[in-house]
């Protein structure tokens, strides 16, 4: 169960639910503290996730082995995503990387701490490495810009939306135009104990205003945008956690055979809902495409320039320019979907036409 932040004693805090309990959802201004946030004078406290450190000299070509991502030669201070897949090459862990030199820190949802380290101590067999669930040492503290007070401070800055060496859009706007960019995002490392000292009187946001801009964004979360059948390709994830060219890992034949002669069976979307009833459906809520249930809301936000937002995941099958509507109980919410994975994404090998172009040099 996580602690609950030392911050939720500051005015007007209010616990959030599920996946961020444990801290503040706002502090009373939720749209207020957004644009502050998006301003990147307001920093949010995410004290509630999970860290996983890996110490010991195979560190960093271990996890390599193992993962999605190319990581055996990842600098001090580098930032990476990696994804641990099963079999199937669905995903089982998405993780923040970052190495300080000697230690690699995973950063990763409350939920998923112990679960990690547990997998990872199994998976170490002879190599010298250490492994430990470091949760209750360090809380993380997002931002959108770098604080200069904290030098100090290890983090990890998001590659979204950029694609990373190894890595594929299946996005159909350019990387220059991808909302993405208008979202630089920073996670410091604090040591527990100095939480309240380093935030000091600096402005709060709320875990409502953090997601609010990480729709906005199109960036997909573990637990929120997964469940247990979610492949990466589905959410545009081969840009920043997968690379396409590195050497064998559990997964890697699902990742090669979509991409170069498949198609995912869902893609991700992002839907302007109608804000006409001046309230949000719940997250879970299906996505219908006339009578018939297509797909599934995954996370819903009231935006503080586009007002109710959403990101959902649907059959690939469903055309990109149906009108959709999500259904929360009787009520309904005209929803106009913007493509983020695209319809034809994956089959890569011979590609000429569609919404992808063709392979990516």
């Amino acid at each position: 169960m996580t602690t609950p932040s030392p911050l939720l004693s500051r005015p007007g805090a209010v616990e959030a639910a599920g996946a961020d309990a444990g801290v503040a959802a706002h502090y009373g201004e939720p749209l207020r503290e957004q644009r502050a946030l998006a301003a990147g004078s307001a920093v949010v406290d995410l004290s509630h996730r999970g860290l996983v450190t890996v110490a010991g000299p195979d560190r960093l070509s271990w996890l390599n082995t193992l993962s999605s991502q190319q990581v055996a030669g990842l600098r001090p201070a580098e930032s990476s995503e990696l994804l641990l897949l099963s079999v199937q090459g669905r995903i089982d862990f998405d993780a923040r990387v970052i190495d300080d030199g000697g230690t690699t820190w995973l950063i990763v949802e409350a939920a998923e701490a112990a679960p990690l380290a547990e997998f990872l101590n199994r998976m170490k067999f002879m190599l010298r490495v250490e492994i430990a669930d470091v949760s209750a040492d360090r809380a993380v503290i997002g931002s959108t810009k770098t604080v200069p007070e904290w030098q100090d401070l290890l983090f990890w800055q998001d590659p979204w939306p950029h694609v990373g060496a190894g890595g594929y859009s299946y996005a159909t706007v350019p990387e220059a135009s991808h909302p993405g960019l208008e979202r630089p995002w920073f996670e410091y490392l604090v040591p527990a104990a100095e939480l309240e000292q380093r935030v000091a009187e600096r402005p709060l946001a709320g875990t409502l205003a953090a997601e609010a801009l990480r729709v906005a964004a199109w960036r997909p979360r573990i637990g929120a945008e997964t469940d247990d059948k979610t492949i990466p390709h589905e959410l545009d994830l081969l840009r920043t956690a997968v690379h396409l060219a590195k050497g064998c890992y559990k997964g890697q034949e699902t990742i090669a055979r979509v991409h170069n002669l498949g198609h995912p069976p869902r893609r991700l979307v992002f839907l302007q809902l109608d804000g006409s009833q001046h309230t949000l459906p719940q997250a879970g809520s299906p996505v219908l495409l006339g009578e018939r249930k297509v797909g599934t809301v995954t996370s819903v936000a009231q935006h503080y320039e586009m007002g109710p937002v959403a990101l959902a995941v649907i059959k690939r099958s469903v055309g990109p320019g149906e009108i959709l509507t999500v259904l929360d109980g009787d009520e309904p919410y005209p929803a106009a979907q913007e493509i983020i994975v695209a319809p034809d994404a994956g089959q890569v090998v011979g590609r000429q036409t569609g919404f992808l172009k063709g392979p990516r040099t």
